[in-house]
């Protein structure tokens, strides 16, 4: 396959074709276009949103897409599941995961999906939900397009490459890559296996924050945010197509392929971002400021301040706080935490979280440092020092985290996590 390129800035409005003079100047559905193609409109958000937070593209394909979204039968959701789920159960205790396992032999992403948690409805666009994926093969020939919510992808094991509407998208592990509601992709995989997580967010679409004081350079830079040129299926093959509605799967057979959009402008797309290039500020005095420092990207709620969904990175980086105690301190808080590990070594858990598991310390439900991250940060001798490497990911919401029947049935539930603390004694007798 080619080297692919890619058109940067989170949010912009772009325009690609991958047939030169194709894409309509001027106007944006001309009586007829260049090369028989057919005119679409994508929206994201509310015609009458605000300009600021507005999302659309305009598309010119091959064949109509409503042609895509006929005859759907439903399927077998699998280990699929959606906010809210009745099957799951609010959980008053901490949790943590082992690596989860692989739920089906030769299992591509989408058969290979299962949720971990969920919270909100997505019906109401709230909330979100947390997916762990195993794979072993490419979808190949198979679409999926999510109504429900956009889908963030982290791997922490395997290449993949993302086939979708606007063009593809090569993730690594230490990348992230978003797909909107309601646009088609495939996932093929560019290693003998592939791992790692999924969020999915029922509410409005991840935004860079607000930076107030913090300024315009730290954190997420908008230029480093990757977004496909357009490419298309010159062959017109088979394809099936499945489709989550409402929290249900369906399905049809197409006799040819969705991804045949020959041209495209707007500013909803697939993106991806490179975490590493995430510029971290900390503290250079004392203290260990609010993880809220270090978000990448925000679902906003109704409330202001308050997100549906924050995607929160914690990165290796210099620690210099002076006579502070430096990993997070113990804390209870409103909004509700899921922790992944993607690759390394998460500063305030020294042993049992490790790539491929989760936790969950959902709202004031007490939690911190594990005895010996506690010991070891207490006794340090605080020279500036680099933590190890480390890429920890957190989706942190207003809702309480509901795991799912079968990620608190399965044997890689860690039942002595909350003995984690237990060693803390008083010094007081």
């Amino acid at each position: 396959m080619v080297e692919l390129k890619y058109q940067s800035g989170f949010g912009n409005q772009f325009e690609s074709e991958a047939e030169l003079g194709v894409l309509p100047v001027g106007q944006n559905s001309p009586q007829k276009v260049t090369g028989g193609l057919y005119t679409e409109q994508v929206t994201g958000t509310a015609f009458t949103a605000p300009r600021s937070s507005m999302q659309r593209s305009w598309v010119y394909r091959i064949r109509p897409s409503v042609q895509h979204m006929t005859n759907l039968e439903p399927v077998h959701a699998g280990l699929i599941r959606t906010g809210p789920d009745n099957s799951g159960a609010p959980i008053a205790t901490q949790l943590r995961w082992d690596p989860f396992p692989t739920i089906a032999p030769e299992a591509t992403w989408l058969t290979g999906l299962a949720t971990v948690a969920t919270n909100g409805n997505s019906e109401l666009q709230t909330g979100g939900a947390v997916h762990h994926f195993a794979a072993s093969r490419s979808m190949d020939d198979t679409a999926f397009v999510n109504t429900d919510g956009e889908l963030m992808l982290a791997p922490y094991l395997g290449r993949l490459l993302l086939r979708t509407e606007m063009g593809y998208l090569e993730l690594a592990p230490g990348q992230i890559a978003v797909i909107p509601r309601g646009i088609k992709f495939s996932v093929d995989l560019m290693d003998t296996a592939a791992r790692g997580y999924v969020c999915e967010n029922y509410g409005a679409a991840f935004r860079l924050p607000e930076h107030g004081i913090v300024g315009v350079d730290a954190n997420a830079l908008p230029r480093d945010f990757e977004y496909p040129v357009a490419m298309y299926d010159t062959e017109s093959r088979p394809t099936k197509l499945v489709a989550k509605i409402s929290g249900a799967l369906f399905a049809n057979e197409l006799d040819h392929s969705p991804f045949d959009v020959v041209a495209w402008h707007g500013n909803l797309a697939p993106y991806r971002y490179e975490l590493r290039r995430f510029c971290a500020v900390g503290p250079v005095v004392f203290d260990h400021p609010d993880p809220s420092i270090w978000t990448l990207l925000s679902s906003p709620s109704d409330t202001a301040g308050t997100a549906n969904l924050d995607f929160i990175l914690f990165r290796e980086h210099w620690r210099v706080a002076e006579h502070s105690f430096r990993p997070p301190w113990f804390h209870s808080n409103v909004m509700s935490e899921l922790m992944a590990l993607i690759e390394g070594v998460y500063d305030a858990k020294v042993e049992g979280f490790v790539p491929g598991g989760i936790s969950i310390h959902n709202s004031f439900i007490p939690h911190g440092p594990d005895s010996d991250a506690f010991r070891s940060a207490t006794d340090a001798d605080l020279v500036p020092s680099k933590g190890p490497d480390s890429l920890a990911v957190m989706w942190e919401s207003r809702y309480r985290w509901v795991p799912t029947s079968w990620a608190m049935t399965l044997s890689e539930l860690q039942e002595d996590y909350p003995s984690r603390w237990s060693e803390l004694k008083s010094e007081r007798g």
